[in-house]
This record gives C-alpha cells, structure tokens and sequence, in this order.
C-alpha cells in the first residue's frame, strides 16, 4: 500500500482553508445574532404598557434597549 507524503505546503494550505472556514462560521453566527437582535427588538417595540408590566420591563429599560444598534 502506498502512502502519500504531506508536504508543508500541504499543512499550509489545509490550515489556510481551515482558518477561511472557522472565519466563515463566526461571521455566520455573528449575522444570525444580529437577525436575532433585530427580530427581538422589532418585537419588543410592538409590547403595549400591560405587556410590558407583565415581562417585567419599564418602558425606560425598553426605550434603552431599542436606542442600540444592531451590533450589540
């Protein structure tokens, strides 16, 4: 049986494709946060006072949170 031998520039290559797509992944979550984030405050603007008492939430703590950017 015949093996073949990994060079450096095998090692190389895998880890720069590896590093592509461990920065792919983390892009991909950081954007599906960011949806998130989006969807939860678009829902949160729409809370009447009683939906609001019920969660638990002031509308200052509300107002606060739909003042932030979608990054955070």
């Amino acid at each position: 049986m015949h093996r073949s031998a990994v060079t450096e520039t095998d090692r190389a290559e895998y880890s720069l494709v590896a590093s592509r797509t461990a920065c792919a992944v983390r892009l991909l979550v950081r954007l599906q946060l960011w949806l998130q984030n989006s969807r939860t405050r678009r829902q949160l603007a729409q809370l009447d006072a009683r939906q609001l008492a019920d969660a638990g939430i002031t509308h200052v703590e509300r107002d606060a949170e739909l003042d932030k950017p979608f990054w955070r």
